[in-house]
């Protein structure tokens, strides 16, 4: 008979047990409620909740934004992920650093802070106002929050992926001749894909969510600068409960979809590498 494996941790049962308990209680309990909330709304008026002018404008400003500042991020982020990983120069410890300070800095001060950098008197604000270029208390600035918010999600994700390629692989393709848009193109970017597209949908999704770095530079114009979130708090100050979850189940349905078909996005990508290689 078999030596029977011995694990550090309890059996697979009570182990998946208590991870189906926890992320019972943690997340799939307040979605529920979410949901059994919304449900209250018949379907007439769920849809007039979620389909008024002003929930229509906040929607376009909210996913407009984050997809915006996602794109920008798509392209920033694996170039500073390269940088800290490629190179090494005086203060990169500190740079990576501060890749992590959107995650500490509590969001509040970071809205304040980029409206009083991108305010009419602020001293980045006035300089671009001249120059034709308002950005505070517009949808500017609030694609500006949201890249700032969700920058490391894209250095993160690629950095542990660009550690673990050897640079010998761009070598040997110098080697054979490829120039380096096609070692780019050919070699780089076909590995750290999958990354990238992680990184694109963790950071569109939790710019769709945020709140605090975003309400102080937005200037909060229902139809202008409105983000769905905020439109969330007014219609709970309004006591207006089953409207308030209707549009975060919304909001809900666009991040769900966003990190559903990424990793759809991502299955298909490894296996067509898969069927390249073999």
């Amino acid at each position: 008979m078999p030596q029977r494996r011995r694990h550090a941790l309890p059996g697979f049962g009570l182990t998946l047990g208590l991870c189906l308990s926890y992320l019972g209680l943690i997340v799939l309990l307040p979605l529920a409620a979410l949901a059994l909330k919304a449900a209250t709304l018949g379907p007439a008026e769920f849809w007039h909740a979620v389909t008024s002018p002003r929930a229509l404008a906040s929607y376009r400003v909210t996913f407009g934004c984050a997809a915006l500042a996602g794109l920008v991020n798509l392209v920033f982020g694996p170039l500073l992920a390269w940088v800290l990983v490629r190179y090494r120069f005086p203060g990169r410890k500190l740079v990576d650093a501060l890749v992590d300070l959107p995650f500490a800095l509590p969001t509040a001060v970071a809205g304040i802070t980029l409206t009083a950098l991108y305010a009419s008197t602020g001293p980045l604000g006035g300089w671009l106002e001249a120059h034709g270029w308002k950005v505070a208390y517009t949808p500017s600035g609030i694609t500006l929050a949201l890249v700032f918010v969700s920058l490391p999600f894209l250095v993160r994700s690629v950095q542990p992926v660009l550690e673990q390629l050897e640079p010998d692989i761009e070598e040997a393709a110098a080697t054979l001749g490829a120039g380096r848009l096609t070692t780019l193109w050919r070699v780089v970017l076909p590995t750290l894909w999958p990354a990238i597209l992680s990184g694109f949908a963790l950071a569109f999704a939790r710019a769709l969510g945020e709140y605090g770095s975003v309400i102080f530079i937005a200037g909060n114009m229902p139809m202008v600068s409105e983000i769905a979130p905020l439109l969330i708090t007014a219609k709970l100050d309004q006591y207006d409960y089953a409207g308030a979850t209707a549009i975060a189940l919304v909001l809900l349905a666009g991040s769900f979809a966003a990190l559903f078909a990424i990793n759809l996005l991502q299955l298909v990508t490894v296996r067509r590498r898969s069927a390249g290689a073999s």
